[in-house]
This record gives C-alpha cells, sequence and structure tokens, in this order.
C-alpha cells in the first residue's frame, strides 16, 4: 500500500513540475500582452453578520451575534493544449447565543490543482492534488474543553490520475481509477483514540499506552469530482462540487461522499445572500448519537453529515 501512496505521490510532484514550468514559461513571457491573457485570475469574498439585543423584552428571547466570512480564489491557465486550474476555498463561522463562550460554526480550507492535457475535443489526460483541512480546533458542545478536531487533524490529501471530461466552460467530470488518499491526524490525542479512521492506540490492562496511534491512514481507490457551476439567471449563480472515493482494497461499496452546493443572490454591487450546504459521508468517521437528548450515547458509527449556511451581507468579486 505505501508503494502506491508513494507512486501517486511522485506523479503529484512530477504534475506540480510541470505545472511550475507553465508558470516559469509565462513569467519569462510577462512583456507579451498576449501570454498575460492566458491566466484567468478572481474570486468572490463575502462576510454576513446577524445580531439580536433584547433588553426588557416581556416576550422572552437570548441576545445572540453570529457571523461568517468566505474566501472562493481562482487561478487558470490554458495554452494550447495544456491547462492549469487551481481553486482555493476558505471560509469561517461563528456564533455567539445568551452567556455561552463563542462558538465556531464553519471552519474550512480547501484547496485543489487539476493539470490536463487534452486528449479529444471533450476530454483531458489529468492529474489532480486536493487538500482539505481546517483551521481553528472543534470541541464538542457544549462542553468547550473537550477537543475533537483541531488543524491537519483531521487533513485529507488526494492524489489521482485519469481522464477529465469537459462539454463546456460550465462542467467539468474527473474520472481517475488511480487515486491516493491519505488521511492526517497530527493531533496525537485524537490518534490515539483512532478519530477519522486512523489506527488507535493501543494500551495494557491498567491504561498504559503501549503503542501510540497512528498519525497517517493510507487508502487506494478510484476517485469521481464533478465541479459544475453557472448563472442560472441574472444576478443568480449556482455552483456545486461532488467528490466520490472507493477503497479498493477495504469495503469498496462504503463509498465517500462529499457534496457542496453554493448559490449567491446578488442585490448590487456590494450586496448579496448566499445559501451554502455541504453534506458529507465517510464509512471510517464514526458520529456519536444523542437521539432523545438525555445524555446517554444511543449510536457510534459513520452517519450522514450535513451543514448550511445562509448569509446576507457584504460581497465583492472581481476578475
Amino acid at each position: 500500500m505505501k508503494k502506491f501512496i508513494s507512486f501517486f505521490l511522485l506523479i503529484g510532484l512530477f504534475y506540480i513540475s510541470s505545472a511550475q514550468d507553465s508558470l516559469d514559461y509565462l513569467i519569462a513571457s510577462k512583456a507579451d500582452s498576449v501570454e498575460i491573457k492566458l491566466w484567468k485570475i478572481g474570486g468572490i469574498g463575502a462576510i454576513a453578520v446577524s445580531q439580536v439585543s433584547l433588553t426588557n423584552w416581556a416576550a422572552g428571547g437570548q441576545n445572540s451575534l453570529s457571523g461568517n466570512a468566505r474566501l472562493n480564489l481562482f487561478a487558470n491557465y490554458k495554452k494550447n493544449n495544456s491547462t492549469l486550474e487551481n481553486t482555493f476555498d476558505l471560509g469561517y463561522g461563528f456564533v455567539r447565543q445568551g452567556p455561552m463562550n463563542t462558538r465556531k460554526s464553519d471552519d474550512k480550507i480547501d484547496f485543489t490543482s487539476k493539470y490536463g492535457r487534452k486528449a479529444s475535443k471533450l476530454w483531458y489526460y489529468s492529474g489532480l492534488i486536493n487538500l482539505k483541512t481546517q483551521m481553528f480546533p472543534g470541541y464538542k458542545y457544549p462542553n468547550d474543553t473537550v477537543r475533537i478536531s483541531n488543524f491537519f487533524a483531521p487533513a485529507y490529501i488526494v492524489t489521482s490520475i485519469g481522464m477529465d471530461y469537459k462539454p463546456d466552460d460550465c462542467l467539468t467530470l474527473l474520472l481517475s481509477p488511480l487515486t491516493g488518499k491519505i488521511t492526517i491526524v497530527f493531533n496525537q490525542e485524537l490518534a490515539d483514540a483512532g478519530a477519522f479512521g486512523v489506527k488507535k492506540a493501543v494500551y495494557d490492562i491498567i491504561g498504559n499506552r503501549i503503542t501510540p496511534g497512528e498519525n497517517l491512514r493510507y487508502e487506494f481507490g478510484g476517485y469521481l469530482k464533478m465541479i459544475y457551476k453557472k448563472d442560472l439567471m441574472e444576478n443568480v449563480f449556482l455552483q456545486t462540487k461532488l467528490d466520490l472515493f472507493s477503497n479498493y482494497v477495504d469495503k469498496p461499496l462504503n463509498i465517500d461522499i462529499s457534496w457542496e452546493i453554493l448559490i449567491t443572490m446578488k442585490v448590487n454591487k456590494y450586496i448579496s445572500a448566499s445559501l451554502i450546504s455541504h453534506l458529507v459521508y465517510d464509512d471510517d468517521i464514526d458520529v456519536k448519537i444523542d437521539d432523545d437528548r438525555d445524555g446517554v450515547i444511543d449510536y457510534i458509527g459513520p452517519k450522514v453529515q450535513f451543514k448550511e449556511v445562509l448569509g446576507i451581507g457584504f460581497s465583492y468579486k472581481f476578475n
């Protein structure tokens, strides 16, 4: 398995080298305005804040403050039969209600770089590298002392080679039968607990740790990544991303799913509303469920995870 992963990491390094060659060529040709136009660079940033303040309010309620911010950047290069597509997404949100401490409601780092070489009118030979993680610790609320996640705990790195289908500017569909996936848990306490599918620590009968939990988990399988983006109507934009991964050597029918939807509705140049949803299923991630909310865990195991963020606030799009 490690040989497979090493092979794909080498493929990734080769891919990065090819991409860097394209970038160096562009920099060397700065004087040529035609070369400058080979890059398309842009993005969108948005901030939304909501507040409720109550004083002697007879109907009851609690003061609250919430906010979320996101930044979506892209840098795409195209020359002759070669393409290089880079995206970088950041997201963070918080909520504070009544006397409770501020809690995190969103936290995301997602970087993807994909190199393609044209094979036919609609198909490209492609290599992809994707990194997903978070910025700040996550806690088991309402207990804000039990940490359940952190920066690079987890982090997911996917390296794949395959074929990319591009019928138009709206859709890209990468099909990769050769994909390496690494799950990283650099927080040793979480690694010892076997969080996010890594191998847990081994203890003796009195609780002494014999073997620490592993910080890395390697997987080899097939991967599909679909991105669709389109202006549905004037000032209404849709983008959806779907990632599917099947581990060939361990329960290949239990497919990992990550599906994101972003809808933005622009009011004017600076004000917009956005709706973000994210559905996740990973057979290696155990979720603790208290169905009747009596403080007793009723279920531990993989479960569909869902997040939705609705915001209205300031936004700015640039190219």
